[in-house]
């Protein structure tokens, strides 16, 4: 764990990752704030901890991580549209010309 809080305002996201590098980024962000969850309920009320601070920062980053995978699956969508209006496209022309 960390030693220094982890502010939200300080996350951000890696900017080059593949859509299956977002997903573990994702997944491992999930299993990490669900331990902290964890340890912040089983800590004492009056305890000087950071658990909350920590699981609000990594909750932000996984909220940019997740912004990048819809990005990158727009992308993806994009290039789809893309391929299959160009194979329509030859299919037509193959057809006038035939």
């Amino acid at each position: 764990m960390d030693h220094y809080p982890l502010k939200p305002e300080h996350m951000r996201a890696p900017a080059n990752l593949t859509r299956e590098e977002i997903q573990k980024s994702l997944d491992e962000l999930d299993s990490k704030i669900k331990v902290l969850k964890g340890r912040a309920h089983a800590t004492a009320a009056d305890s000087n901890h950071t658990y909350h601070e920590h699981i609000a920062g990594l909750e932000k980053k996984r909220e940019l991580i997740a912004s990048k995978l819809a990005d990158a699956e727009d992308k993806q969508s994009t290039w789809q549209d893309l391929q299959s209006g160009l194979e329509n496209l030859k299919d037509d022309l193959n057809k006038l010309f035939k």
